[in-house]
């Protein structure tokens, strides 16, 4: 491959040779030459070259034309051959809580033995402050270890005697060291709020829960100070920058108070967010959902804020009642309805978590409802998870204009899925039939408790099918091109917080939002897809993240 480099400013006058800049078009602060540009636009095009003027696309086409749009200001830099692909927006992932403990929690994403996994604590014991825990918060399975097992309390304790350890596993579980138990005041059942169970044996530590106890527990834990909840977000940024990733939806979810976005806005005043974050919100207490999300949007109308983070309306939680529960009382569907119409009434968005589609009737009864007294067609809401769809469900949420965010959770919990329902996991998720049917699909992880925040994870898992240890789950009807793949993954997604006519493609005129990757995305290996990374990341024209060849580049948001 042709050394990569950047022309100096003068040196552009020399390749104007491919002809004089258009008369009318004021010169590119940025052109991107000689690489494949995956534009993803309605031609589904590979062109060579980019030129970017402000934080939008000017031109594309080959090298020596798009040289026409330099000046003696342009930063022109040779790609030498690379991909180039628009920028990834996870559409459903819990990145502004992830980002508050980023800097102080501990990451097993990535670890491919106990022995590694147990070396990262290792290590950050050594380094632990005084009064702090050791906390891995999720984003790990036992099936991504050679072992194919949980690790022990004892293998923790020998990593860490000290400080205390927990180590959360979905939201089905949680291992804390002896140090872990005594400091949260555990030692029996009866310590455990809600549905919570101590295992004993050979499982000592480990405590076998509910999704609402294994919450309560996490609550437990210290928080981190506001300095650290910035750091942390921003370090988090620049981690997804990293992966290529310009754009998230945030559903709010468990363990994020309102105060707690305080990290997030105190970046963005200070124009250092490097990803373009929308955000929903969800009602913080039981029982007082409707006063309370009325409250907090009170000075938030839809829409409220900028290109770099926007709030997107209501979710993933909307009332406690309908949350994780498949036989909700009249009351409560009763409930979720008056949410439900209040935020159609304020033509706000709306997202929803729903697992199952043995139960989902129930919510969308309730959206029919709603949508026969207030249409909501055009406010573009939502249904997250919902791996078991059946036509039939996925028919009804099209007829309502209403979109289907999905994930690869069935990556890491396929064996759970499998023994519950077997043959069915065939079509789970039924990504290609939502597809045929014309459904607006959003790609993305749900991470960062229960997947990795990797999109190139998801995007192998939603063309493959394959689990983290290799089990093959969805059809060959089910399975999609890598184009279409990231199709879902940039412009779908891009639909659900309006914007796919400005972002998810590669087009003049859209905002240049985009990753130069290190290895070709349309030809790699398809084992090698989760190992992508993106050598240079730009969010509406600036340089965001930069490395390998590219480093001396970036960032330009910190410059």
């Amino acid at each position: 491959m042709k050394a990569i480099f950047v022309i100096p400013a003068l040196a552009v006058i020399a390749l104007s040779f491919a002809g004089a800049r258009p008369a009318a078009a004021q010169p590119a602060d940025t052109a991107l030459i000689n690489g494949k540009i995956i534009a993803l636009g309605a031609q589904s095009s590979i062109t060579q070259a980019i030129a970017i003027r402000g934080d939008k696309i000017m031109a594309t086409g080959a090298s020596a034309d798009i040289t026409r749009y330099s000046g003696p200001g342009t930063r022109v830099i040779d790609l030498g051959g690379r991909t180039v692909i628009p920028g990834l927006i996870d559409s459903h992932i819990h990145a502004i809580r992830a980002g508050l403990k980023f800097s102080t929690e501990v990451s097993w994403i990535g670890a491919t033995s106990i022995a590694e996994a147990m070396e990262r604590i290792r290590i950050a014991a050594i380094y632990a402050k005084p009064g702090t825990w050791i906390v891995i918060g999720g984003g790990w399975t036992p099936a991504q270890f050679a072992e194919g097992r949980r690790p022990t309390q004892a293998e923790l304790v020998a990593a860490a005697p000290d400080p205390p350890v927990y180590i959360q596993l979905f939201y089905r579980a949680a291992l804390l060291t002896p140090l872990g138990l005594k400091s949260l005041g555990i030692d029996t059942d009866a310590d455990l709020q809600g549905k919570g169970k101590l295992e004993r044996g050979e499982h000592e530590g480990w405590i076998s829960a509910d999704s609402a106890t294994i919450t309560a527990l996490y609550a437990k834990l210290p928080t981190p100070a506001l300095n650290e909840s910035r750091e942390g977000t921003r370090q988090f940024l620049r981690e997804l920058n990293r992966f290529g990733i310009t754009g998230v939806f945030d559903p709010g979810g468990h363990n994020l108070a309102p105060e707690e976005y305080e990290a997030l806005f105190r970046l963005w005043r200070a124009d250092q967010l490097t990803v373009r974050i929308t955000y929903s919100i969800c009602g913080p207490r039981p029982g007082s959902e409707l006063a309370d999300l009325q409250q907090l949007t009170r000075f938030l109308p839809m829409g409220t804020g900028d290109g770099m983070l926007r709030f997107n309306g209501i979710g993933e939680r909307v009332t406690w009642g309908m949350y994780n529960n498949d036989t909700p009382t009249e009351q409560q569907k009763e409930d979720f309805y008056r949410v439900a119409r209040w935020t159609a009434e304020r033509g706000m968005a709306l997202t929803v978590h729903w697992n199952n589609d043995r139960s989902v009737h129930h919510l969308l009864d309730v959206l029919e409802r709603v949508d026969r007294e207030i249409p909501i067609r055009d406010l573009r809401w939502s249904v997250a998870h919902l791996h078991d769809a059946s036509d039939a469900s996925l028919m009804r949420m099209k007829a309502l204009g209403v979109g289907w965010l999905m994930q690869n959770g069935l990556h890491f919990a396929a064996a759970s899925f499998l023994a519950a329902r077997g043959a069915t996991i065939n079509r789970a998720p039924p990504i290609k039939s939502g597809m045929r049917l014309g459904l607006h699909i959003g790609g993305g992880t749900d991470a960062n408790r229960v997947m990795s925040y990797n999109p190139f994870v998801s995007l192998k898992w939603m063309t493959d099918g394959r689990t983290v240890d290799g089990l093959p789950t969805r059809g060959a009807s089910e399975l999609m091109s890598r184009e279409e793949a990231l199709h879902l993954y940039t412009q779908g997604s891009a639909w659900f917080t309006f914007d796919d006519d400005k972002r998810g493609t590669l087009q003049p005129g859209r905002l240049a939002d985009l990753a130069v990757l290190d290895k070709d995305y349309l030809t790699v290996p398809t084992e090698e897809l989760p190992t992508l990374t993106s050598l240079l990341t730009m969010v509406g024209g600036r340089i965001v993240y930069a490395d390998g060849p590219f480093a001396e580049l970036g960032p330009d948001w910190a410059k």
